[in-house]
């Protein structure tokens, strides 16, 4: 079958996966970069990615990527954008599909992440990134502003169990402002998709702070029958 298509031009298809962590303690949003291993621009800062294999589909080598960085699988990740300017790549002519995935940062293994050179950096304070990385990652976040105000994708960054103030920060830090404390509250629990637990988290005031649950299995019955998340608040 190849032989079809020798009189035409072959060209290098790869992926690059913008990987976002939510840091509860110091309330960032965080990225997951590395140093590249190999040239051109060795050394400097970039996202995870790598060329598609032969026997590889775009989704299982983004898949790849993310399990061989971070040890973790059935992360939450979602093909975003496909980048394919002439000399984006000054090593050869590649065209590159951004993927971004969520993880929560108390979830990857410390060891790991070292074993694997990769690095957290604060959205605020990022370094120069290799190539249009940039491009990737301001593209990537745009698309996660607008999904979490219609998708919980949002909890998939946090701990099984986290306070409504907890909550609040991780949006404030995806939004990237400030957030009415009453109309977030108003609006989370109306859902009636957090489920109270019982148990306080004591560790930031003496009063303690119930913890929440968001309960998955309940969203997706309601999803079926239309409901509809909405959690775009000023």
């Amino acid at each position: 079958m190849l032989e079809l298509y020798s009189n035409y031009p072959r060209y290098f298809n790869a992926v690059d996966c913008i990987i976002f962590g939510y840091d509860i303690a110091e309330k960032e949003l965080k990225l997951l970069l590395i140093k590249r291993s190999l040239e051109p621009a060795l050394g400097q800062w970039s996202l995870a990615g790598g060329f598609v294999q032969e026997k590889e589909s775009l989704d299982d080598a983004a898949c790849r990527v993310l399990c061989t960085l971070t040890g973790l699988s059935d992360l939450f990740m979602e093909q975003l954008y496909t980048y394919g300017e002439i000399k984006r790549d000054p090593g050869a002519r590649v065209i590159s599909t951004a993927y971004f995935a969520l993880i929560g940062i108390h979830e990857l293994d410390p060891e790991i992440r070292r074993h694997n050179g990769a690095h957290w950096r604060s959205l605020s304070n990022l370094p120069d990134l290799i190539f249009d990385h940039r491009k990737m990652v301001d593209r990537a976040l745009s698309e996660l502003v607008e999904t979490v105000k219609v998708r919980p994708m949002g909890f998939e960054l946090l701990p099984e169990k986290f306070t409504l103030v907890q909550l609040q920060n991780l949006y404030e830090a995806i939004y990237q402002r400030p957030i009415d404390k009453r109309n977030f509250r108003k609006k989370i629990l109306s859902m009636e998709l957090l489920e109270k637990q019982e148990e306080k988290e004591r560790e930031t005031s003496k009063k303690g702070a119930w913890y929440f649950r968001f309960n998955e299995s309940k969203y997706r019955e309601l999803a079926r029958n239309g409901f509809f998340f909405n959690l775009s608040v000023s």
